[in-house]
């Protein structure tokens, strides 16, 4: 069974990188839950503290450190909640879309979701992809950690009530106060992008809205609905 300790800090064979390409930049995909919960208002730069809540950011984190401490040219692009298309089933954008295109415009539809109160920081996967060649083509040394966000905080409630507005979805959606272990007690992040703008020359060029009609377009309809306990 793969677990996430394995996979997210030791992916990155820094010896091996060391051997086969030693004067390659090594880009690391790290993630915002890596900073826990943030104060409500609030960005959070790469200097902020640390501080996961659950197996997934603490992994993440581990792999940071890894990366971080390899001697090699790196560098750690600590990417917010990626929306766009292709999302996965397995993360929150993907799934309400799934599900959305499951139930169709049946008005007895009832999609039964966790809390939608969090603010998250949303990320075009399209402009996660820039970033990477960014990072991977700029000349000299870069910082070890760049923010790769949204840099603003999205209600996750309004995600969901945007994806049903394009879905032409006539059914009832219902939420109660439970929440994914991974996003346990974390109510906010919001991610200070400004290093990435002057490291990189990046800044996010696809507004959520455009994110959200990408995901939408690209996403296959479902032939049956998935589970709908669905939480962000």
């Amino acid at each position: 069974m793969v677990t996430l300790r394995p996979f997210n800090t030791f992916g990155p064979r820094q010896s091996m990188l060391r051997e086969a390409a030693p004067a390659a930049r090594l880009v690391h995909l790290g993630s915002a839950a890596e900073y826990g919960p943030g104060r409500p208002g609030t960005k959070a730069a790469e200097s902020a503290a640390t501080c996961p809540l659950g197996p997934y950011g603490a992994t993440k984190l581990a792999g940071t450190v890894a990366v971080t401490a390899c001697g090699l040219d790196a560098v750690v692009l600590r990417v917010g909640n990626p929306v766009g298309p292709g999302a996965p089933v397995t993360g929150l954008p993907g799934r309400i879309t799934a599900l959305l295109r499951a139930a169709g415009p049946d008005p007895d539809a009832v999609l039964r979701l966790g809390d939608l109160s969090a603010h998250r920081d949303f990320v075009d996967v399209r402009d996660v992809a820039r970033a990477v060649e960014l990072a991977v083509t700029a000349g000299g040394p870069l910082p070890s950690v760049l923010n790769i966000g949204g840099g603003e905080a999205v209600r996750v409630r309004r995600l969901v009530r945007e994806l049903a507005g394009r879905a032409g979805f006539r059914g009832r959606i219902e939420e109660d106060g439970g929440g994914s272990a991974r996003s346990a007690r974390v109510s906010w992040q919001c991610s200070d992008i400004g290093a990435a703008a002057l490291a990189l020359g990046w800044r996010p060029s696809h507004t959520f809205d455009e994110s959200l009609a990408a995901l939408w377009t690209a996403a296959e309809p479902a032939s049956r609905a998935p589970g709908a306990e669905v939480v962000p």
